[in-house]
């Protein structure tokens, strides 16, 4: 069964396509499962002042869901639909996340890191925020931020686990060593959790032209015996599963054989299918 767990459609503000059109491209597709798994709405900064088009507007998530459990029934003889959230992990607001997270039946939420306080490192029109800034200390910050979001007990998957890299800014060579003790004490918190992690091929296509985790990164998740899961990290109906094969025959060549599925937060490992 072919799966595609994070997807984001034009509720967002930064993507495109209604999530009708994402289930019947993943129709078209071939997909067993589809998951819609649009952002949180904002809560730490205010959104009529911030940057636009950053996620959904509070309001509409409850549209949210009706709409995807609607799809969900429309659709259950051709496709499986997922209730899915990416929700941001922003220290400091646990329990307004929490809320939302316990206020829907999620059937899988994601644990993403998007915001470093009100620094979007993820967007475009944010990469000024890296100037004057030591690198490293980023790194530090970013990946303490994945550990604890691991730790809280809110999401069943970690999201694109190495995102910071995306547009290239990185610590020095030779600070290499302490850059890995980072991602090394994220993952032991996330593999102490018990919870999943993604194989997010959207990377590619992005600057630092690699997918999120790298392979280095990968093997180190595997040696673990982390889950993974998949997702295109889609903004865009045409573009759903993008480089999905390369993922799943990546997975594949490092021995891997099954893959995270959820059901109203419940772990369910399938063959993978390459």
């Amino acid at each position: 069964m072919l799966i595609d767990y994070h997807t984001h459609h034009e509720r967002c503000g930064h993507a495109v396509g209604k999530l009708e059109e994402y289930v019947q491209r993943g129709i078209e597709l071939g997909l067993g499962q589809l998951g819609l798994s649009d952002h949180m709405p904002l809560i730490h900064v205010d959104p009529a002042t911030y940057y636009p088009e950053m996620a959904m507007p509070m309001d509409e998530l409850p549209r949210y869901v009706e709409e995807v459990l609607t799809l969900k029934e429309k659709y259950r003889d051709r496709i499986d639909i997922k209730l899915g959230l990416e929700g941001d992990y922003i220290e400091g607001y646990e329990t307004e996340i929490q809320k939302i997270v316990e206020a829907y039946p999620w059937d899988y939420v994601i644990g993403s890191v998007h915001f470093l306080g009100e620094w979007d490192i993820t967007d475009f029109r944010q990469t000024a925020g890296w100037e004057g800034r030591d690198p490293l200390e980023v790194y530090r910050t970013y990946y303490d931020a994945i550990g604890k979001a691991a730790q809280t007990g809110f999401y069943d998957i970690i999201g694109h686990f190495d995102v910071i890299k995306r547009f290239g800014y990185a610590p020095k060579p030779e600070q290499a060593a302490e850059k890995e003790s980072f991602e090394e004490a994220a993952l032991q918190h996330i593999a102490t959790s018990g919870i999943a992690m993604e194989l997010n091929a959207s990377g590619l296509t992005k600057p630092c032209a690699e997918m999120f985790p790298s392979e280095s990164i990968l093997r180190r998740i595997l040696q673990k015996d982390i889950p993974l899961t998949l997702g295109s990290d889609s903004h865009d109906p045409a573009k759903l599963s993008e480089n999905l094969d390369k993922a799943r025959m990546q997975l594949r060549d490092l021995g891997v054989r099954e893959v995270a599925t959820f059901d109203r937060r419940k772990r369910i490992m399938i063959p993978l299918v390459v």
